[in-house]
């Protein structure tokens, strides 16, 4: 796949432009992406509404990007997470327990997370009880239901990465076994 620009349909360069910026190189999905404008400024939209009025930290976000890529076996999401939770300051253990869906380092987030597995897994549906255990764990309606907006970034990339077979521009995830 090319990440010449001037390859891409013309309507989808502001588009990779506005990405490459943000990322300080062209991504190997965003160049994937730009082969159709709809693609790219559907996730450019889509990713920018979300930064603009998240709530939530960037390691909070780079963690669910973490469950949600393992949660549908997204190689790519998974490596270029990796990367960008290290820069929010997650450790190599704590990226592998987030992976893993076995977070004991911060039983908030492992309660989030939950939620975010539970959605991923069942096109929306989340068990009562996985909602209230994160309910109670400190998570207010508000902030669940803003999770949702990362998952709809998440499962378009890991669904993007999985059709278009997206190949790795990071490292490759540590294996969890």
């Amino acid at each position: 796949m090319s990440t010449d620009m001037t390859q891409f349909p013309e309507a989808s360069r502001p588009f990779a432009e506005q990405l490459e910026r943000r990322t300080a190189r062209l991504l190997n999905i965003h160049a994937g992406m730009a082969a159709s404008p709809a693609v790219i400024a559907a996730f450019a939209g889509l990713s920018a509404g979300v930064a603009k009025h998240a709530t939530f930290g960037t390691a909070t976000r780079e963690a669910i990007a973490l469950a949600v890529g393992n949660q549908n076996g997204c190689d790519y999401c998974q490596a270029a997470h990796t990367v960008s939770a290290k820069r929010a300051g997650l450790t190599d253990e704590q990226i592998l327990q987030i992976r893993a869906g076995e977070v004991t380092f911060d039983p908030k987030l492992a309660a989030l997370l939950e939620v975010a597995r539970a959605a991923a897994a069942n096109t929306g549906t989340v068990p009562a009880e996985v909602r209230d255990h994160a309910s109670a764990a400190g998570w207010s309606d508000e902030e669940l239901q803003e999770l949702f907006a990362h998952l709809a970034v998440n499962l378009y990339t890991n669904f993007f990465n999985h059709y278009a077979g997206t190949e790795l521009d990071f490292p490759s995830a540590p294996s969890l076994t």
